[in-house]
């Protein structure tokens, strides 16, 4: 599972660090990294040798990187050209090494590229970039794409403009095709938009690692993480050791959010699913696996429940979702669950000892918090996390899970496919599934975005997405994600 720390512990790490080794031993480890990268970004392309490279530089220890990395392709036989933003402030060992390997400074960006560095600002800036360096990372669009040639721009440890702690871009910021950072992640390399502009994350061992003593801001699982997570039935194993989940949604007016929901739990780790609620008859024709009834009192023995979607806000719904907030399960509380949640008169409710998860997107959130998610969408979700005494996951590109005691985890399988009606039904079904089969909640939630996000690429191979396809390509995706036999 890769990590991300914030840009103080980060901080603190390289101080300590740096009190061990020689002066200027971490910016040559971190430049060294950077030049080995982006060779081999000028190999693909037709060598080192004669490439065209820009360097955009900044001030301080991130433009210092830029140059130490310039000099190393110039002594290459890379045509090396510096664009100095601040001159007066520029790392002066960085350019004197720059200069004596043969490579130059230049007052304007050059109308041709085939790679270009960005070492305008590094972790320490804040705030949005100045106009210059606002301008300039305006050009670097143009660049990328004149003449036919497309320059590779190559982000030094973040790419200039993004708010590093939190992921967000509060103007205009670099969009790199390629970011090297370096000793670790930081939050902007894997949440919020500013996670896209990175494009592909290479991280630089520094020797940091033994010295990052503070706990990361967030956790990013991988497909070995899930699978490892993901309950498999052993060889004693029957329909109720496995878990039963039950799925109140639906209504007669939106049986599909019920159907759906179905197929979701269908494709977790349960043995049985069990369905209550009005859609109950539509369910049993689709499913005839599901045990259906009209009322949550009725439907026997289950783990976990998911309570929600297409439910409605009337009395029947608000009965319906107290039935389940009174059981001493885990639960899964989705769309008009929610809603029914804002007024308050669910509170008491929520004071439970069993596990709650809710599946806010952001005007869900909104309408919960009194406020969006905002710029820091990971604080944002930790906060409602903790006032709500349930876990949140929080739908997005990038799906924040967030506990109630601080942990983070960040879902990299987002994909703009999953934007369509119901594909929050399959995706709640499945987290049901998941709780039902004994994962601990932001294990289930977790899990269950990373299939669901897997299972919307895998669909959007068709064509257009419709929740529908998710739902069947849930199954193909969670036995690929599991190993399971085909």
């Amino acid at each position: 599972m890769r990590q991300a720390w914030r840009v103080a512990d980060v901080r603190a790490a390289e101080r300590n660090l740096m009190a061990t080794l020689p002066e200027g031993t971490l910016m040559q480890r971190a430049a060294a990294g950077l030049a080995r990268r982006c060779a081999l970004l000028l190999e693909d392309g037709g060598g080192v040798y004669g490439a065209r490279v820009v360097l955009l530089v900044g001030s301080g220890d991130n433009g210092g990187d830029t140059l130490y990395a310039g000099a190393a392709l110039a002594r290459r036989g890379a045509q090396v050209r510096a664009l100095l933003l601040s001159p007066e402030r520029v790392h002066l060992a960085g350019l004197r090494a720059l200069r004596e390997a043969g490579g130059f400074t230049v007052r304007e960006l050059p109308e041709r590229a085939d790679l270009v560095l960005d070492g305008i600002v590094g972790i320490g800036a804040t705030g949005g970039l100045r106009p210059p360096a606002a301008a300039l990372a305006d050009r670097l669009s143009e660049l990328r794409g004149r003449s036919g040639v497309r320059a590779v721009v190559v982000a030094v440890d973040v790419p200039s403009g993004v708010a590093v702690d939190t992921g967000d871009v509060p103007g205009e910021a670099v969009h790199a095709d390629v970011t090297v950072t370096f000793g670790c992640l930081k939050p902007a390399h894997v949440v919020g938009p500013a996670a896209v502009r990175c494009g592909h994350v290479e991280l630089v061992d520094i020797g940091l690692g033994p010295v990052l003593r503070a706990d990361p801001a967030l956790a990013v699982p991988d497909a070995g993480d899930v699978a490892g997570w993901w309950p498999h039935p052993g060889p004693t194993s029957d329909k109720y050791t496995r878990g039963v989940v039950g799925i109140a949604t639906g209504s007669a007016t939106y049986p599909g959010a019920a159907l759906l929901g179905v197929s979701g739990a269908l494709a977790g780790p349960t043995g049985m699913v069990r369905y209550a609620g009005s859609a109950y008859e539509d369910v049993v024709r689709a499913h005839p696996s599901v045990v259906a009834t009209p009322k949550v009192a009725d439907a026997g023995r289950v783990q976990a429940w998911v309570c929600g979607s297409g439910l409605g806000t009337g009395d029947e719904a608000r009965t319906t979702l107290r039935s389940v907030l009174a059981t001493p399960l885990p639960v899964v509380l989705d769309a008009d669950a929610l809603t029914l949640l804002v007024d308050g008169k669910h509170a008491d409710d929520l004071r439970r000892d069993a596990p709650v998860v809710i599946t806010p997107h952001d005007g869900e959130f909104k309408r919960l918090a009194g406020e969006a998610p905002g710029a820091d969408r990971v604080g944002a979700a930790l906060k409602l996390a903790s006032w709500t005494n349930a876990v949140v996951l929080l739908k997005g590109d990038r799906t924040i899970v967030a506990t109630p005691a601080g942990a983070v985890l960040v879902n990299p399988t987002g994909t703009s496919a999953l934007a369509t009606a119901g594909s929050g039904d399959v995706l709640a079904g499945l987290l049901g599934s998941l709780l039902a089969g004994g994962l601990p909640p932001e294990r289930a939630a977790a899990a269950a975005a990373y299939a669901h996000g897997l299972a919307g690429r895998r669909a959007a191979g068709g064509g257009p997405v419709t929740a529908p396809d998710i739902a069947t390509a849930l199954r193909a995706t969670v036995r690929d994600l599991i190993g399971a036999p085909r």
